[in-house]
């Protein structure tokens, strides 16, 4: 689960680690009040998307007077603001977040994120702050610093000096970064979190260390452990159709293509996607309905992939374990009966009951393709998808 700056920043401060002065405002009134309270110019007006990007895209904004915050808020909220993350389309602004701007000497780069590879805990650090990580690794990989760390045995001193050795800090700010470091690793794994992020990591005029910029990204399956996170959902960032898939316990995201997919079992939906662009059509989502669905998550599926009026086509593809063949065909039946779709399903199943299953599907009278294999499969889906482009 994706949160905003200003909410990260709520947890950077229970943690302690220092945050400039501000508030969030959902009008230019509150905006000027909160500025009024900061009592110091220029201030920042800072647009609050689930998105990177902001300033580069015009959604951050510096004001030097009252006036000029009411006026900055009231151009940006309502407004979509697009960035290189949120598509052509953008995102609509509704609210601001309205923080002092300080005066910076150097801005770091830090983050912590679980490394797959190494099954470890990874510090990232660079001296070259405010860039997109993926782009200063690509200009200049050997910049970035990195610093792994058994999760079972948590950050030590020598995790910490090694990082802020890489960043070249003078003692005093050694001192202030290695508590901020430390701090925003009890952040991390307190709070299950996939990503925490600070950047820029600021060091300013007054020889302080401010975090700027705050991104933390949690681990969804963890949210059970964290009530109180849950308040910080923002539904307004998400996609409704994703939303209406949790509902159901669906494991689905929305990817713009053409052909809806519907599978149990991540790797094997990865794969399918892979098949889909390998023969020449894009996937318009991922759908994992899961090891242990039933005839009514299957239907509950299969609706949501229509909700994308995208969707040219559908590919099923099941392997029928706990899932059985017979139940999946009775489930999407059920489904393409009630919807009244005149979309062209392709489904490929395996597994129990499959011959059950292919007989439902053949006599339901329903538009199915039935295929022997994901190969084969794949490749309807996408002869189905040229077909319609070429009489469109």
């Amino acid at each position: 689960m994706k949160i905003h700056e200003y909410q990260a920043k709520e947890l950077f401060e229970k943690y302690t680690i220092p945050i400039p002065d501000g508030g969030i405002a959902f009008n230019s009134v509150e905006a000027q009040k909160i500025a009024g309270d900061i009592g110091d110019f220029p201030i920042l007006i800072k647009s609050q998307i689930h998105a990177g990007g902001r300033g580069k895209g015009g959604g951050i904004k510096l004001a030097n007077s009252f006036d000029e915050v009411a006026s900055i808020t009231e151009s940006i909220i309502g407004s979509p603001l697009i960035t290189h993350q949120t598509g052509p389309e953008g995102k609509i602004v509704k609210k601001v977040l309205v923080e002092k701007a300080l005066k910076i000497e150097k801005e770091l780069y830090l983050s912590i994120i679980p490394d797959r590879t190494t099954e470890k805990i990874a510090i990232i650090a660079s001296e070259a702050g405010g860039m997109d990580i993926e782009e200063l690794a690509s200009i200049t990989p050997e910049k970035i610093i990195k610093v792994y760390i058994n999760p079972l045995l948590g950050i030590q001193p020598y995790h910490c000096r090694q990082a802020a050795f890489g960043l070249q800090l003078s003692p005093n700010l050694a001192k202030k970064f290695i508590t901020i470091l430390i701090n925003l690793y009890r952040l991390f794994m307190d709070y299950d979190c996939a990503l925490a992020e600070i950047n820029p990591l600021a060091i300013t005029a007054d020889e302080n260390i401010v975090a700027l910029d705050a991104k933390i990204n949690l681990d969804d399956n963890a949210l059970f452990r964290h009530k109180d996170i849950l308040k910080y959902r923002d539904l307004d960032e998400e996609d409704p159709i994703e939303i209406e898939a949790s509902k159901f316990n669906l494991n689905y995201i929305k990817l713009g293509g053409n052909v809806g997919n519907m599978v149990n079992g991540a790797g094997l939906a990865m794969a399918t996607m892979d098949l889909i662009k390998l023969y020449g059509a894009e996937p318009a989502n991922f759908l994992d309905v899961g090891g242990a669905a039933n005839a009514e998550m299957v239907e509950n599926g299969f609706r949501i992939i229509l909700e994308d009026n995208k969707v040219k086509a559908i590919l099923i593809n099941i392997f029928g374990g706990i899932l059985r063949c017979d139940m999946l065909a009775k489930g999407v039946v059920q489904a393409a009966s009630k919807a009244g779709t005149k979309i062209p399903v392709v489904v490929r199943m395996e597994g129990t009951n499959v011959e059950e299953g292919r007989r439902i599907l053949s006599e339901s009278g329903l538009n199915f393709i039935v295929a022997n294999d994901l190969k084969e499969a794949a490749q309807k889906v996408v002869q189905i998808i040229n077909i319609h482009e070429h009489i469109c």
